[in-house]
């Protein structure tokens, strides 16, 4: 089995399970809101963009995404989240597209987009940087990367909320970023891409969690 396939199949034997974590799921209401603003902060000031969801799962952002308005394609390799992810939004009564692939480089042919939004994926990917060059180059002039990303507690510290998150496929190869990747080394890796980087806390924030936590979140954004 590739190691694409074997990422997939993690993913997809995951998808069942994976909105039972707060920030996933968009369960409770309150997380759902404190989400819904922070979206509404970091896209353009226009009623309605072309937004990438790269590494979509379940689609919890995709359907906020589109009930704010925007078009949007989300994109994961798992075809179980792709499901699930159709699912949410059908059952939401909205309209968003979707397509099973390689989240690192999207097939989506010539088309460009005004946001590409990515969630706690860059630690899962073998070769983030190449991830980034090629999200960036999906952006109109003047387009918005927006990166949720953190450094994750590691398992000895479990306990709180969202704490020990596990490698998808361990032992397949070792991870640029495993454990994630702090505001810090994002900012590096970005700015000499880019003509504007931005970085906001999210650590502070517990609605977004759904409890608190005390580990490194953050969004980075980033004009192309």
């Amino acid at each position: 089995m590739s190691s694409e396939n074997a990422i997939a199949e993690y993913w997809s034997a995951a998808a069942p399970a994976f909105d039972e974590e707060p920030d996933h799921g968009l369960r409770d209401a309150r997380t759902r809101r404190a989400w819904e603003r922070r979206l509404a902060d970091w896209m353009p000031p226009r009623p309605a963009v072309d937004v990438l969801d790269v590494g979509c799962g379940t689609g919890s952002l995709t359907v906020l995404l589109a009930g704010a308005g925007h078009r949007v394609t989300g994109v994961d390799l798992a075809p179980g989240m792709v499901a699930a992810a159709r699912a949410k939004i059908a059952a939401a009564g909205l309209s968003a597209a979707f397509v099973v692939g390689d989240a690192a480089a999207p097939p989506v042919g010539v088309r460009r987009f005004d946001v590409v939004l990515s969630r706690h994926l860059l630690w899962t990917l073998p070769d983030p940087q190449a991830a980034l060059r090629g999200w960036l180059a999906r952006l109109r002039p003047g387009g918005r990367l927006v990166l949720i990303e953190g450094r994750w507690r590691q398992p000895a510290d479990a306990g709180a909320v969202g704490a020990g998150v596990a490698a998808p496929y361990a032992g397949e190869h070792r991870l640029p970023w495993q454990g994630g990747v702090t505001a810090r080394e994002l900012t590096s890796a970005v700015a000499p891409l880019v003509s504007e980087v931005r970085v906001e806390s999210l650590s502070e924030d517990g609605e977004l969690w759904g409890g608190e936590v005390d580990d490194e979140r953050y969004a980075l954004l980033a004009l192309a």
